[in-house]
């Protein structure tokens, strides 16, 4: 070789290594949020796109993978890649380059989709949807691990681009991924299934057709816990449509094992098993009794006082949807010491949407007959509920549970101890049914009567201000029944003296009251 073709040769040598430098620093500048902004006002765009058809097979791919880190980080950027024209080339080189390339193309893809339904609806139309499926074809275990990360990634926005996913056959390859060796795939595959499903009962279905549960049901002890979440993700988004696909989630034989899971040590593999329970519970009482006979109740209860903030929601949840479907059912939660355990949660949480569901719960489990609003009324949540309910710093939905439950409660509760605290804090709207549940149960317990006017009970009532012919009215009218005539009279005298002494009256006191011992 003569000096000057190796002068020539030399050029190219050190024009390819300044490519290959540039999209290497491009590349690792992009994993660190502080460079985007300067990266994207120096045109990194239009440089790494013609990079993408470089004659170097690794300066393609580092040229994909930057372009990918870059359109992940926010949907400015992702925009970027569609607008510059860079999808059609990804797709068409998915089914013409090497695995490496198609990992990164996978990638990009991924990244863009995820961002909102219209850049993943501009993947979709650039043709991306049949090279993705072609890609969960290939041998390699991480070219279907991004294929199938992408897929669930368009999937996840909206029921229609789940059915486009759903259309180009990608449900029955990613069962097949379910059954490969790789945990990452396994992790990937259950995700996009989830992401598929969650949208209608139709697309559930699909999903179950094709044998989805029973290969998710075989990985629910595999001890990845990352896996897990995705599993019982899945399985959750799957039961929580119709009662047949629920039926048939059980049928799969998860429980009792899955509840073992509920003291697993990962946050999120506990919350999903909960989530689970709840989507299956809320279908039916012939479900919600398989939950309580394997201890799903009990298991819930336990997982509920292990933890703390947003992921107690779905065991409260549960909870109530059990109770709500009949009187054995709710009888099996207070049982399991839910009740108690629910009050706590109560007292500790801080967000509305919390406690409103625990209200929701209350009312659920009080509602049915006295036993069950008795075992509510002992935990003292009645002046929790009231206060909730008039707190002008909750928000409406939780002023409308906590108000509906205290009712559903308050109409079933024969426990006077608990109720008689909301006769001197409740307003006309509420005490007209603590009023109520008074004229019921004192006319026929005479220890009742007694502590009633020991306790200023009975003196209570008689300050209540009540239109004549009003409920409220009647209530009192019957209370004021269980008593001899001169001991309501008694009480009127009384008040009426207390309150002309507070008005300072004097006078009138001497005049008309000379004779009366107020002692």
């Amino acid at each position: 070789m003569t000096m000057s073709q190796r002068q020539v040769l030399q050029v190219f040598e050190t024009y390819q290594k300044a490519r290959t430098q540039f999209v290497q620093m491009v590349a690792e500048l992009a994993t660190r949020p502080q460079n985007i902004e300067t990266l994207q006002n120096a045109g990194v765009m239009s440089l790494l796109r013609p990079l993408l058809l470089d004659a170097v097979p690794t300066i393609q791919q580092t040229a994909a993978l930057a372009l990918g880190r870059l359109a992940n980080y926010n949907d400015d950027l992702a925009e970027a890649v569609v607008k510059g024209d860079i999808l059609p080339q990804l797709v068409y080189s998915l089914a013409e380059q090497n695995r490496f390339y198609k990992k990164a193309a996978a990638f990009v893809l991924r990244a863009v989709a995820k961002h909102s339904p219209e850049l993943a609806q501009a993947v979709v139309d650039c043709g991306a949807l049949d090279a993705l499926v072609i890609s969960l074809e290939e041998f390699d275990p991480g070219v279907k691990e991004a294929a199938a990360w992408a897929l669930g990634n368009i999937a996840r926005h909206n029921g229609k681009l789940s059915q486009a996913v759903v259309d180009a056959g990608v449900v029955p390859l990613l069962v097949l991924c379910i059954q490969e060796p790789e945990i990452a795939l396994k992790r990937v595959a259950a995700s996009a299934l989830s992401d598929i499903a969650k949208h209608s009962p139709e697309l559930a279905q699909t999903v179950v057709d094709t044998g989805a549960i029973a290969h998710l049901a075989q990985v629910i002890l595999n001890p990845d816990a990352k896996l897990k979440r995705q599993v019982f993700s899945a399985l959750s988004q799957i039961a929580k449509h119709t009662v047949d696909v629920a039926e048939m989630v059980v049928e799969a034989e998860i429980f009792p094992a899955a509840l073992a899971c509920l003291k697993d040590p990962d946050e999120y593999v506990r919350k999903n098993v909960t989530t689970l329970i709840r989507e299956i519970t809320k279908h039916t009482p012939e479900l919600s009794q398989i939950i309580v006979n394997v201890g799903g109740v009990a298991a819930v209860v336990d997982y509920l006082g292990d933890s703390k903030g947003n992921v107690r929601l779905p065991g409260i949840m549960m909870l109530g949807y059990v109770a709500a479907h009949s009187e054995n059912l709710a009888m099996a939660v207070i049982v399991s010491k839910g009740v108690p355990q629910l009050a706590i949660c109560l007292e500790e949480e801080q967000e509305d949407h919390i406690k409103a569901a625990t209200a929701w719960a209350f009312g659920q489990i009080g509602r049915h007959t006295p036993e069950h609003a008795r075992a509510v009324a002992v935990v003292n949540v009645f002046p929790k509920l009231l206060n909730l309910y008039l707190d002008t710093k909750s928000s409406e939905d939780l002023q409308v549970k906590a108000k509906k439950a205290l009712k559903s409660i308050l109409q079933k509760c024969t426990y006077l101890p608990a109720l008689e605290p909301l006769l001197y804090e409740a307003p006309s709207n509420i005490l007209k049914h603590v009023i109520c549940q008074f004229s019921k149960v004192l006319p026929h317990d005479s220890k009742a009567r007694r502590l009633f006017v020991t306790s200023g009970g009975l003196k209570k009532v008689q300050e209540i201000k009540a239109e004549p012919g009003s409920a409220i009215q009647e209530y009192i009218n019957a209370i004021n029944s269980c008593y001899p005539e001169e001991i309501v009279r008694f009480m009127h005298i009384y008040l009426t003296y207390k309150y002309l002494q507070k008005q300072h009256h004097t006078k009138i006191l001497l005049k008309e009251y000379s004779g009366f011992n107020t002692s």
